[in-house]
């Protein structure tokens, strides 16, 4: 049996191009499944707001993101290692805490249905619990 690939990451021209765009857009109230999250760099310590998309839960204190880049992606260890972070999203500031990274089949199970099949093709997701 193969090991399973290793997501790489996205190209930087992409990112580029793209993240103006997405930060425009995101956090937005009419536009409910991008959002910003707001965090510090674990070494640096610089803060930066990095575009994220929100994937609807069957529970409303769980927020849910998918790492299609995987687990390693800058900002969701720079999350994990603050234990918290600022949501900008449907329009508010939220604070979320309490996050961990869960497999594919559990974040499928937290993901309302239409959104699950997108979720299980993901090598992780980013668990983030509302105050």
């Amino acid at each position: 049996m193969a090991a399973p690939r290793r997501p790489r990451k996205p190209p930087r021209w992409l990112l580029r191009a793209s993240d103006p765009i997405a930060l425009a857009l995101a956090g937005r109230r009419w536009f409910p499944l991008w959002a910003v999250v707001h965090h510090r760099g674990r070494r640096s310590g610089t803060e930066y707001d990095t575009p994220i998309a929100i994937v609807p839960t069957v529970a409303s204190e769980v927020v849910l993101i998918g790492l299609p880049w995987g687990a390693t992606t800058e900002w969701a260890r720079n999350v994990q290692a603050a234990g918290r972070a600022v949501l900008s999203w449907h329009g508010r500031i939220e604070v979320v805490d309490e996050p961990r990274i869960v497999g594919p089949e559990v974040a499928s199970a937290m993901s309302k249905p239409p959104f699950r099949p997108m979720v299980r093709r993901f090598p992780a997701a980013l668990v983030l619990t509302r105050r």
